[in-house]
């Protein structure tokens, strides 16, 4: 067995783990609530928060590791620089996301929250929206522990995050009800933020006392970034849409489409992560050394390998979709009612399995080669044109099913836009 498919294997296994105990949150939350106007709060408070913290954390780290190699100043400057960058855009983001908070939210979902769902969902979203700070900077400290070849690391940071959520948030429902849920993501990401710290300092790799200054390379990131954070953004758009689109129907809606595209997105995220943790920074290095025989191998390897995983989970996810649901959430409170609900919606959104991770990964192709604007370009195509079109073309004959449909469509033309154009323009 090769040395990358040793590394993916080991990556895999760890973020399956932690995926695992991140989904069991997601099964408790069923249990205490079920599909009702509460859970809907939980997925409601969690959107915005979530989206800035894999938006701008996810569009920083990837532009990181894509100038980190080519760094005309001292690494270890260039490092402390650009933590010092990181953490201000996050604080300040966050800081007017707390003070606006109100106007945010009702902004976010276009005023369609009705008193219930706003009252229940503005003292979660208070508690969450710290912990984006946290979130985003763990994110970039993620991509440089890769880079510096400490998969691993990373990897059980997030089963740290992901297993402290669940611990700290569900004991504490009998006393703050969906509260809870916004208390727990704030302790779990700071218990994920000193972990990583701590590795850092373990493996002594940088210092990360914040440093002040101009640096071209920070400034590189940064140009490199903003596209990315567009092309992150609407693909991010997707969880907005499935909210706002699911809050014009009965109520439970959200929650049943949150769980729905929680449980198809496990399998795939975990394809998705292993492979992509691995070889983007190979392939940055790849792209620096001019190797382009190499990084066409790794295209073709990465996507086959995506196939080979991910087919046999849509499968099992599209026909046994009800036997699956009961197992994972059928307790407590989340009732037949419930499953009857959410199972229509999930076997279509297991169609989007392949698309959504096969978007992921050749997206990165696009970032190591320095077009970082096409990629924006088919997602607004894709996310804010196709997907929106079909959601309100069906969403009056099939209701809460058409979201999904309109993910599966959209997300398949997408990745079709950037194999033609990656053919076309690089022969990948």
């Amino acid at each position: 067995m090769s040395k990358m498919m040793k590394i993916i294997g080991a990556v895999a296994l760890i973020n399956i783990v932690a995926r695992l105990v991140g989904f069991l949150r997601e099964m408790v939350i069923g249990k205490q609530f079920g599909v009702s106007a509460a859970a809907d709060a939980i997925a409601t408070a969690y959107t915005i928060p979530n989206f800035i913290y894999l938006v701008l954390g996810g569009g920083l780290t990837t532009a990181f590791i894509s100038v980190y190699h080519s760094a005309k100043t001292d690494k270890a400057v260039f490092v402390r620089r650009m933590f010092t960058s990181v953490l201000m855009a996050a604080t300040t983001i966050t800081v007017l996301a707390v003070i606006f908070a109100e106007p945010l939210l009702q902004l976010a979902f276009l005023n369609r929250l009705t008193p219930e769902q706003f009252e229940l969902a503005y003292p979660i979203f208070l508690w969450m929206m710290p912990s984006t700070v946290i979130l985003v900077l763990s994110t970039w400290l993620s991509g440089l522990l890769n880079l510096n070849d400490k998969f691993k690391l990373s990897s059980i940071a997030i089963l740290v995050y992901n297993a402290a959520f669940v611990i700290i948030s569900a004991p504490l429902v009998p006393w703050y009800g969906p509260t809870a849920y916004g208390i727990g993501a704030l302790l779990s990401a700071m218990l994920m933020g000193i972990f990583l710290f701590a590795g850092i300092k373990r493996s002594k790799l940088y210092s990360l006392k914040p440093a002040l200054g101009k640096s071209e390379d920070v400034k590189r990131v940064w140009i490199i970034a903003l596209p990315i954070l567009l092309g992150g953004a609407s693909m991010q758009f997707y969880a907005f849409i499935h909210r706002v689109a699911a809050s014009g129907l009965t109520e439970g809606a959200i929650s049943a489409v949150n769980y729905a595209s929680k449980l198809s997105n496990f399998p795939q995220a975990i394809m998705m992560t292993a492979v992509t943790t691995v070889i983007y920074p190979m392939l940055s290095r790849k792209e620096g050394e001019g190797d382009h025989e190499t990084i066409k191998k790794l295209y073709k390897k990465g996507m086959l390998m995506l196939a080979a995983m991910i087919a046999p989970a849509t499968a099992v996810a599209y026909f046994f979709a009800e036997p699956l649901v009961r197992l994972i959430f059928e307790r407590g409170e989340f009732d037949n009612a419930s499953v009857l609900i959410t199972v229509p919606i999930f076997k279509v959104f297991a169609l989007s399995m392949f698309f959504l991770a096969a978007n992921t990964y050749v997206t990165r192709f696009y970032y190591a080669k320095g077009n970082s604007i096409l990629p924006v370009i088919f997602s607004l195509i894709s996310v804010l044109g196709i997907n929106l079109a079909i959601i309100y073309w069906l969403i009056d004959s099939m209701g809460a099913t058409a979201i999904a449909y309109g993910t599966v469509i959209s997300s398949a033309i997408n990745l079709l836009m950037l194999v033609i154009y990656a053919r076309v323009k690089w022969k990948l």
